[in-house]
């Protein structure tokens, strides 16, 4: 299906609106704080190596250094990778003597990456 191109113009001349009231959906969308923080939340995952990072994540709990050797990258950058995740709740941690470990927050950071990779991947 291909669309013209109108101006905002054009479209408010030929658009009368819905018949619902505007109010309800209004009084449902998020309101700011809420918004930013899904952005946010979002902008996380734009990053191809945070992405690998929950991917593995998603199998097994981790310390940093098995992630550094599965994704062929230093300490101190899965370390800051980790600590961006970390501060979205995305990925906890957890300290055994002078080791920590990484995994996901709760299962519904599975369930969203596994929804979207679904998404991604059906035609």
């Amino acid at each position: 299906m291909k669309y013209e191109e109108i101006t905002a113009e054009e479209c408010d001349l030929t658009c009368n609106g819905t018949d619902g009231n505007l109010q309800t959906v209004k009084s449902a969308m998020l309101k700011g704080d809420s918004a930013v923080q899904m952005a946010d939340w979002f902008k996380a995952f734009s990053d191809p190596t945070r992405i690998r990072i929950v991917d593995a994540l998603r199998q097994k709990e981790l310390c940093v250094h098995d992630l550094t050797v599965l994704l062929e990258m230093g300490q101190s950058a899965v370390s800051h990778q980790l600590r961006y995740l970390r501060n979205l709740r995305i990925v906890k941690r957890r300290k055994l003597g002078k080791t920590v470990f990484y995994s996901l927050d709760d299962t519904h950071i599975e369930q969203i990456f596994v929804q979207t990779l679904q998404h991604i991947t059906h035609e």
